[in-house]
């Protein structure tokens, strides 16, 4: 398990599976999910084979902390955090409500 931290200073946990020299892709879970449990864990191991794959737990959830009050907009900084942490960009795959905050997600100019 590795450790990022957010922009308010939670600490988000995730696992990196793959060669690192493999494009980045990080997966982001539906709410109810974490690293250990859910779809991601499954995809994780079958992208791992072409991709530096991050798994990780979102804010609450998992081995990761939690900062109140919760806002959309702390976990849009955790995954930019993770995103710092693949190296600057990263291919996103998410499902559910970690879709919606991919989306959310402000792109870069």
């Amino acid at each position: 398990m590795n450790r990022v931290r957010s922009r308010d200073g939670t600490t988000i946990a995730y696992d990196r599976l793959g060669a690192g020299d493999n494009p980045p892709v990080i997966l982001v879970d539906g709410a109810f999910c974490s690293r250990a449990f859910g779809p991601m864990p499954k995809l994780a191991a079958l992208l791992a084979r072409d991709f530096t794959v991050f798994l990780y737990d979102r804010r609450g959830r998992g081995d990761s902390g939690d900062t109140t009050p919760y806002a959309v907009a702390r976990e849009i900084e955790d995954l930019d955090a993770l995103i710092r942490e693949a190296g600057g960009s990263a291919f996103v795959h998410a499902v559910s409500s970690g879709a919606a905050l991919a989306l959310e997600r402000p792109r870069a100019g």
